[in-house]
């Protein structure tokens, strides 16, 4: 007999107090429904398992890992989308009393607080007693990402890179080769200002201050500079290196982007599927959005990332998702099985071949890139088998990146130059580590 259970919605969020923890929010994933069914809460232990995740152009492949996983155990599971913003409401909600999902993704950028107030599922002596993970075969940095105090909270899904996206039609108007890997980020800013048009129907590229993984952090750390210490301690937004790679990403907004309102307005992925940009720097998880969006399909390929003309360095920042579990869902065994599941070298390989996403099983993404026709993702591979660096993050990394972010605008929007805006975002970074420290 199944549990009943009561419908989540937006609205009915609304009213709930959250747990006291560090502000969320930043952005991820495609548009999805919002609202979850089938939360859980306690009571019966049989029945069917919930998995959130925020990610709708994920769910048809994961939908076909879990009929496998419930034609093999079954253990009923139900995958269900909700937007970025709402996903972490609901989990908060949860953790404060509400219904939660049994099964769902972890995020660099709020795993610490979840690990660290006793909401996850402990998966250490379950890890520890597998037969069928290999953990070896996954990133340090991204298992290391989801411990705490010595425990494991959750199992690594993906991996992804950041590659560079570019607009055929447009290059070809334009007389230009194809981006390549002889291109330097001067090659990327002579070729964004030729193809951004003075009537403003065309720009080279597009970057807001909330693009870091997918933006400006790569060109940071391939011209020599930094975004937090490698100790966790100390910021590098007023690194010389790094106000130089900035001052580098301000002549673009000022030369090749559209209008700060407009990038804040519309998000850099719309325009390029509406043809307002020639290029744009975006991660590895949005190739099952991309592939489905006719106008990207038409016209779009993509090229590996721009080195440093000085430094010589290709730097993609990488991070990877995390399959947890709510520590009070009523039926942890199915909840750490599906987790289990997921996270064998069979189901992250489908991961991968399905096109879902690249897995953070080391090296099973090379069939990732056969997923699709439609094209070349070998780029991304390129970028995962060259010089990577791992998304900054800290116990509290929404806390001091929200204020970056808003530091940034400032010179977004012209109220500032850029290096006064990196020097203030490394001001009040500095302080949220040290109160993090305390």
């Amino acid at each position: 007999m199944r549990k009943k259970v009561k419908k989540l919605t937006a609205l009915a969020l609304a009213g709930v107090t959250a747990l006291s923890l560090a502000a969320c929010g930043g952005s991820g994933g495609t548009e999805a429904s919002g609202s979850v069914e089938g939360a859980s809460s306690g009571g019966n232990a049989g029945g069917k398992l919930t998995v959130a995740i925020w990610d709708n152009g994920q769910k048809a492949g994961l939908d076909q890992i879990v009929a496998d996983f419930t034609a093999a155990t079954g253990i009923e599971a139900e995958v269900q989308v909700i937007t970025w913003d709402q996903y972490w409401t609901l989990l908060e909600a949860g953790a404060s009393g509400g219904d939660m999902p049994d099964v769902f993704w972890m995020h660099s950028n709020e795993v610490q607080k979840y690990m660290s107030n006793g909401i996850l599922l402990d998966l250490t002596d379950r890890v520890a007693a597998s037969e069928k993970l290999e953990m070896d075969k996954f990133p340090d940095e991204i298992k290391e990402l989801y411990q705490y105090d010595g425990k494991t909270y959750a199992i690594p899904k993906d991996i992804d890179t950041i590659a560079l996206w570019y607009n055929k039609t447009m290059f070809d108007e334009a007389g230009l080769d194809y981006p390549n890997e002889d291109w330097t980020w001067d090659d990327f800013y002579d070729a964004a200002v030729k193809l951004t048009k003075e009537d403003g129907s065309q720009y080279g590229t597009a970057m807001n201050p909330s693009n870091e993984q997918d933006g400006y952090m790569n060109i940071i750390y391939s011209m020599g500079g930094y975004v937090l210490s490698e100790d966790k301690t100390k910021s590098g937004m007023d690194d010389p290196n790094t106000i130089k790679a900035m001052e580098f990403v301000d002549k673009l907004i000022k030369d090749a982007m559209p209008p700060a309102t407009v990038m804040a307005e519309t998000g850099t992925d719309v325009l390029l599927s509406s043809g307002k940009i020639a290029m744009l720097s975006q991660g590895s998880w949005m190739v099952p959005a991309f592939k489905e969006n006719e106008y990207i399909a038409a016209n779009c390929d993509v090229a590996v990332l721009p080195k440093d003309a000085e430094t010589g360095k290709r730097i993609s920042l990488y991070n990877g998702l995390g399959w947890a579990a709510n520590a009070n869902t009523d039926n942890p065994e199915g909840a750490w099985q599906l987790i289990e599941w997921f996270g064998t070298k069979d189901m992250q390989l489908k991961q991968a071949q399905l096109g879902v996403t690249m897995a953070a099983y080391t090296g099973v993404s090379d069939e990732w890139k056969n997923n699709t026709d439609v094209f070349n993702l070998q780029p991304y591979l390129d970028m995962l088998n060259g010089e990577l660096v791992f998304r900054p993050a800290t116990r509290a990394t929404l806390t001091w990146w929200n204020m970056v972010v808003a530091d940034l605008k400032e010179a977004w929007n012209g109220n500032t130059t850029m290096e006064e805006a990196c020097k203030k975002a490394a001001e009040d970074m500095n302080k949220c580590l040290a109160e993090e420290a305390q």
